[in-house]
């Protein structure tokens, strides 16, 4: 049962996850209950494998200290002595998961399973992490299986809830949870699994109900708590829902679940407009206790600008997250070059596919493409071009920086963010080009649409409309539609052909080819879609852009619109099962434009 990493891609930005699965693979329980399996292998074994048991004991002692890095160390000890012993790669798996080595603990848990198959226990700490982890088969698998062995278990019964919410077969996690709150129903944690249910579904009215119906039952119970933060904001209680985080993270597990729910708190500060504080508290997306936190492999010191000046420095920007997130935090970047100074030097360290046009649009600093790798189950980022400038003679490196941090010195209140259209320039030949191709579609205005992000799966296709509900826009009369959207959407065109609606297709790469991608976007009359990574690249090179948000959005910062992209008019949707609305607010936009009235105030 070999398991790889799911996506070799990074989502677009942090979004906070449902908190609805349970266990702890060194709980107390499971630990006393590891130390009773010991006890019973000590007796009439060899000096070896005696030997292998006391090295256990002393994991399982570093457990108790919460101290997961000794356990682990101690494992392997133990496993060199003996490495068919299963119960040691069990113990090794908990203490990895702990310490935040995912991938190493899978591998772990792999050979425990192997070794131990009639061991239940194994299966289900396994399907945990796998579920966690996004392989979401291979989890129920798991759980499935320990649930043949211990029919009617709350524990993985609502794990398996979780898996098949993910999955985004909805009304078998309610089915199974349903079925288990008959049994149970003064259980807080099968109301809270149900009420992430809904709330992934964007039902969040309803989702609260069962957050607050879990908290009547358990008023101390942390994850409910966070989960009805997260329906509360976009319900519009913003400091209700800044009031649950903060008291949720007192109650929560240390290391991932406290990250994440630093991390809810960082995006609704955000949302709220409170600044810095929001990106002050933004950097837990660099903490490892985040699965999704990437590590940085730079030969110089992270810039900290409460202690460095870095006037005449030498600074590496580096980009982080997705194509998306390199555009909106991109901005900063002016500030930094005027910050460094003529004696000092920028280099930029983005996604290859964009190298191009940030150099055309930078030409006084160096940049250059970042590399992703895995190491030690961690996604980290390195920048070769750096290496290769060093090996050239190239001085060595004042510090370093993440690129969205630098909202944290540049940014410090909204007046701080610029009024610029865009910063980045499209390539003008390109740009030429493109306008010429749109002529040939004959007359109207020519307008390109996104409608989806590549990653749909679990929380994120609440944040998307399906492309049915997009007919008003694809009608507007005097309106020629131009796909921009990245991706297989062979069987929406077919379908919006079949109905008689034509939407051309440019003859290009619309996920790898971006310098055409941009300046196809400045060639359109306009640019409509949610806050994906081609509509932030359109307005990021200054395209008349209309970006329909969610309500839960941070990007608004407090106000009506996108503060980094002061150009762009925004569509709210007004909540989740607000797009119907929004793209009537769309449709009323266009005929207005098509009589002359942009109303881009």
């Amino acid at each position: 049962m070999a398991l790889t990493d799911p996506s070799a891609d990074l989502a677009h930005a942090f979004q906070p996850v449902a908190q609805g699965t349970i266990g702890d693979a060194a709980s107390p329980e499971a630990i006393r209950r590891l130390s009773r399996e010991l006890a019973a292998s000590e007796r009439g074994r060899l000096a070896t494998q005696k030997k292998v048991i006391e090295k256990l004991k002393a994991a399982l002692a570093a457990v108790r200290m919460n101290n997961y890095r000794l356990g682990a160390k101690r494992c392997l000890d133990a496993l060199a002595l003996d490495e068919r012993s299963g119960l040691a790669w069990h113990v090794l798996a908990i203490c990895q998961e702990k310490a935040g080595d995912l991938s190493q603990a899978l591998t772990a848990y792999e050979a425990a399973l192997k070794l131990l198959p009639d061991e239940t226990e194994v299966a289900h700490d396994l399907g945990r992490l796998a579920q966690r982890l996004g392989y979401l088969e291979i989890a129920e698998k798991l759980l499935v299986k320990y649930l043949s062995a211990n029919p009617g278990h709350v524990e993985a019964t609502n794990n398996l809830a979780c898996v098949l919410r993910d999955a985004q077969r909805y009304g078998d996690a309610v089915d199974t949870l349903r079925d288990m709150i008959a049994i149970e129903p003064a259980n807080p944690v099968l109301w809270n699994t149900l009420g992430t249910v809904l709330s992934d579904q964007g039902d969040m009215a309803t989702a609260l109900t069962f957050f607050e119906e879990s908290l009547r039952i358990d008023p101390g119970f942390a994850k409910a708590r966070y989960n009805r933060a997260n329906v509360r904001q976009p319900l519009g209680d913003e400091d209700g829902a800044l009031e649950d985080l903060i008291t949720a993270y007192d109650g929560a597990e240390p290391g991932y679940e406290q990250a994440m729910m630093m991390m809810a708190r960082a995006l609704l500060l955000m949302g709220m407009g409170r600044i810095p504080e929001g990106f002050e508290t933004y950097e837990i997306r660099l903490d490892p206790a985040m699965p999704e936190a990437v590590r940085f492999l730079i030969d110089a010191p992270r810039w900290n600008p409460a202690e460095t000046d870095i006037a005449g420095k030498r600074l590496l920007i580096i980009g982080e997250q997705g194509i998306a997130d390199e555009m909106i935090f991109g901005a900063c970047i002016p500030d930094a070059i005027r910050a460094v100074g003529p004696e000092g030097k920028v280099f930029i360290a983005v996604e290859a596919r964009l190298v191009d046009m940030y150099q055309r649009s930078f030409p006084q600093a160096v940049v250059g493409a970042h590399r992703s790798v895995r190491l030690e189950g961690r996604l980290t980022r390195v920048c070769p071009f750096m290496e290769e400038l060093a090996e050239a003679g190239e001085p060595k490196l004042d510090a370093w920086a993440p690129m969205a941090s630098l909202l944290i010195p540049f940014r410090r209140s909204l007046a701080d963010f610029p009024k610029t259209h865009g910063y980045l320039k499209a390539d003008p030949a390109r740009v030429a080009h493109w306008k010429a191709e749109l002529e040939k579609l004959g007359p109207g205005l020519k307008v390109g649409l996104h409608w989806k992000s590549l990653v749909l799966t679990g929380v994120r296709a609440r944040y998307f409309s399906s492309f049915e509900r997009w007919k008003p826009v694809l009608t507007a009369p005097g309106c020629v539609m131009v796909n921009l959207q990245c991706g297989d959407v062979s069987d929406d065109l077919a379908a919006a052909e079949a109905a008689g609606v034509a939407v051309w297709t440019p003859p290009i790469d619309l996920r790898n080819d971006l310098e055409d991608v941009a300046a196809l976007s400045v060639a359109c009359d306009l640019v409509v879609g949610p806050g994906i990574a081609g509509t932030n690249l359109a307005a990021t090179v200054g395209a008349r852009t209309w970006l329909i948000h969610a309500p839960d959005d941070w990007h608004l910062m407090g106000t009506d619109r996108y503060v980094f992209y002061p150009h762009v008019r925004t569509f709210a949707t007004g909540g989740f099962d607000g797009w119907p609305r929004a793209i009537a607010a769309v449709r009323a936009g266009l005929d207005d434009a098509v009589a002359g009235n942009w109303n881009d105030d």
